[in-house]
């Protein structure tokens, strides 16, 4: 079963996608910082460089999830069709 849940499409998301290549998802409250970086490596078949989590004063667990050098962030989100 996968930690996330749905990725973020909000404004600063899309700069991050695109500045910082960068991806923003909300994941499972529960969730690791190492299995978030699986999650996504065999979801979406790219390499994680860095996972940062927050939870939003909702109790909300976001993931901002920074892709290694040569994979890129817009390839993801063109993907799930967010940009």
């Amino acid at each position: 079963m996968s930690t996330i849940m749905f990725p973020i499409t909000n404004e600063k998301a899309i700069g991050l996608i695109e500045f910082q290549n960068t991806l923003t998802f909300v994941v499972e409250s529960k969730a690791t910082k190492p299995q978030i970086k699986k999650d996504v490596e065999d979801l979406f078949e790219v390499k994680v460089a860095s996972v940062n989590t927050l939870i939003t004063p909702t109790g909300q667990k976001r993931a901002y999830v920074k892709l290694k050098e040569g994979f890129k962030a817009d390839d993801v989100a063109a993907k799930l069709k967010i940009v």
